[in-house]
């Protein structure tokens, strides 16, 4: 709870939730003739055909852009709430809609189009006949060689080059579920997910480009099967490819008996053809892990049928691809926009769809508009963070080059209106429709975004709910906070949708806690009206219906787009022996939106070093990645609690960004809080009266 102060002599109580916002509105900005002339969606009607007195059946229109073996007899099945079941009793394979079905028409047509970091490769483009060829022969290699089959578990370690969908794709042809972890975490980080998923296989790559070096990737593989087994589980395969096939890039040794090399073992399945596995819509296609409060990655499992029906169908609204779009998403494979966005929804429409290995501003600022230029790519899909990283390394780069783009997504995360308009006016040059889009991990496709031939567009907000999906905002008291007030709260989706994950991996009790606990109105309740699903994020509602997102509720921190819990980051500090106690909290960046910064406290007896800093950085980077890179560490002699011995993350986030500390009388040492202040600011206070809304709501539900 935090208190407002009202006048001099009256404090009232509020939740956090209800803090007031302070923004403006912002202009609009409307699609251009052009765009509206040539896009896939511009009935009016859609609104209407998507109400909720259509609901559930409205979704079917996703659903028959697909290929079933087998129609479905329930559209939504509710018996089992919030256990949402979808397109009940259908049968289809994903791989075949994604790659077999285009093959008539389309198979002499770039399906990826993958671009090496150094620029001395040219981009290699695979056609869908090609496609469909290297995913038979990996397919056929995962069933004969390592002896996997429907409904077995797989985790596959790779960075952004064409080896990662083909081996995503050859999963989803036999039903193996697919576990992807993102290239840059780190062993540990990886062992942690193959342990948890059960996978037996782990799929991997010797090494990549990133930054002008080959990085050595091999070395995670080896941690990972050791954390595995630390945990009890028992890697029996571990499948290398190569960066350059028949050059071993790494300087850690293969392991006779567990190590093979896949550009070897292919050989063996030369011009094999395996027919996709006809699987049920509720069968589990993926495993996608994202970091959570408690410390414990979440395995968001995804079904088959309702995902890749929502995928595509957003893909074809939202995104506007058609199959003669070039369309570039920058995110990475490894989180959840790469599976939706440059993966299934892309090539379920026929759509061909670029895949870049490096850093966009390698080896200059501007490479990322080469690369569009050189391809002609006409859909941009990025995030704010890679937004500002271009707008800092090159304001006017995008001016010298020949790019036209109609269509342009920014996601991941609220972007500034500023930022905004740099990308609507340079990037797009005025002619590009943006869609500013929300959406997480858990819910397979976009939740909020304008239709772009249909609404205007606003810096800063996300739009309304996409077809067929209902939000409202909740207060802490379970009330509604209508739109136009200047209130913000919990963003909530009344109405379940075929994207939506079906659960926690291996852990019901907390998909229901986690996502529903909140805000049901009745356990016992089959209706679908009684079970709001609570998003974790803050937003707030204007008069015309755009919501605009303010950011996590709970404790985890969205770094350039990644949720990171900062949980995970706090029991890494605490593997170094010196540490007693760590915070981690939200600092503002200028590029990256958020980064950790943290806090610890000494074991009694042992003095402030460097040394100790530096183990601190190492272990986090060691056990979660360089993305989760610390952007200071500070050492302090005490933490800021409750009287009930809980950490007020809250206060330490308002240090860092120099932002008021808010009411501290009810910690059990208030005295603490100048100390740090000191120790981080200096002698001199320098203070914000006003600050981000996600930052002021930081760690205040402790």
């Amino acid at each position: 709870m935090a208190k407002t102060v009202e006048d001099r002599n009256v404090v009232r109580e509020t939740t956090e939730a209800q803090i007031a916002v302070h923004w403006g509105e912002e202009e609009l900005y409307h699609p251009p003739a052009k765009f509206i002339g040539q896009a896939n969606l511009t009935d009016p009607d859609v609104n209407k055909r998507f109400s909720e007195e259509n609901f559930p059946d409205c979704f079917q229109e996703y659903a028959e852009m697909l290929t079933w073996d087998k129609h479905w007899h329930t559209t939504l099945d509710t018996n089992e709430p919030p256990f949402w079941k979808w397109f009940v009793g259908g049968k289809l394979n994903v791989c075949y809609n994604c790659v077999d079905r285009h093959l008539a028409k389309y198979k002499n047509k770039a399906a990826l189009i993958c671009v090496p970091e150094p620029e001395g490769e040219a981009p290699i483009a695979i056609t869908y006949q090609e496609l469909f060829v290297r995913v038979n022969e990996m397919a056929a290699l995962l069933r004969d060689f390592a002896g996997l089959k429907a409904g077995d578990r797989v985790t596959i370690h790779l960075p952004m080059l064409a080896e990662l969908p083909i081996t995503m794709l050859a999963c989803a042809r036999l039903g193996v579920i697919h576990s992807v972890v993102f290239g840059g975490f780190s062993g540990e980080a990886c062992g942690t997910r193959v342990a948890d998923s059960g996978s037996r296989v782990l799929i991997t790559i010797d090494g990549y480009y990133r930054n002008g070096k080959m990085v050595d990737h091999k070395a995670g593989a080896d941690i990972a099967v050791a954390v595995a087994a630390q945990e009890g589980h028992t890697v029996d395969k571990v499948l290398v490819w190569r960066r350059h096939p028949g050059q071993y890039a790494s300087a850690w040794p293969m392991i006779e008996g567990r190590d093979f090399f896949v550009d070897e073992k292919l050989k063996e399945f030369s011009g094999k053809r395996v027919d996709p596995v006809s699987m049920d819509a509720e069968a589990p296609l993926f495993l996608m892990y994202t970091s959570g409060s408690t410390g414990k990655p979440k395995g968001c499992q995804h079904r088959t049928g309702g995902y890749l029906a929502y995928v595509t169908g957003t893909s074809k609204y939202i995104q506007d691809i058609h199959p003669e779009d070039v369309y570039w998403c920058m995110a990475d494979i490894g989180w959840i926009t790469g599976h939706s966005y440059i993966v299934y929804g892309p090539l379920a429409l026929a759509a061909t769809s670029v895949i870049y290995e490096g850093v966009p501003t390698y080896p200059d600022a501007g490479r990322t508009w080469r690369i569009a230029e050189r391809l002609a790519v006409n859909i941009f899909h990025t995030s704010p963070t890679a937004i500002r990283m271009l707008r800092k390394a090159g304001v006017d780069e995008p001016t010298k080059y020949d790019i036209h783009f109609k269509h342009m997504t920014t996601v991941g995360e609220p972007i500034e209106p500023e930022v905004w308009r740099w990308y609507y006016n340079t990037v797009g040059k005025r002619q590009a429709v943006i869609v500013d889009t929300w959406w997480q991990t858990e819910n397979g496709g976009f939740l909020c975004s304008t239709k772009p031939a249909l609404d205007p567009m606003k810096p800063g907000s996300a739009g309304p709910g996409v077809p067929g999906i209902f939000p409202v905002i909740y207060d802490e008291m379970r009330q509604e906070v209508p739109a136009g007030s200047g209130k913000a709260g919990n963003i909530c989706i009344r109405n379940p949708w075929p994207g939506i994950m079906q659960t926690i991996w291996n852990d019901h009790k907390r998909f229901v806690d986690v996502y529903y606990d909140k805000y049901c109105k009745n356990r016992n309740s089959k209706d679908w009206r009684d079970w709001p699903y609570f998003a974790s994020d803050g937003a707030m509602l204007a008069a015309d219906g755009y919501f605009r997102i303010l950011g996590r509720v709970d404790d985890v921190i969205n770094v350039a787009g990644h949720r990171l819990g900062t949980k995970e980051i706090e029991s890494a500090c605490l593997t170094v022996p010196e540490i007693a106690e760590a915070a981690v909290v939200p600092a503002v960046d200028e590029i990256k939106g958020r980064v950790p910064e943290v806090y610890i406290c000494l074991r009694p007896g042992l003095k402030p070093s460097q040394e100790i800093v530096d183990k601190v950085t190492k272990a986090i980077e060691t056990i979660i990645g360089k993305i989760a890179r610390p952007k200071a560490i500070h050492i302090v002699p005490d933490m800021p609690k409750t009287r009930s011995g809980k950490l007020m993350r809250r206060v330490l986030s308002a240090i860092t960004n120099r932002m008021n500390t808010g009411d501290i009388t009810t910690l059990a040492n208030p005295d603490i809080v100048e100390q740090v202040r000191e120790l981080v600011q200096g002698k001199e206070p320098v203070v914000l009266q006003e600050g981000p809304e996600d930052l002021k709501q930081f760690g205040s539900q402790e």
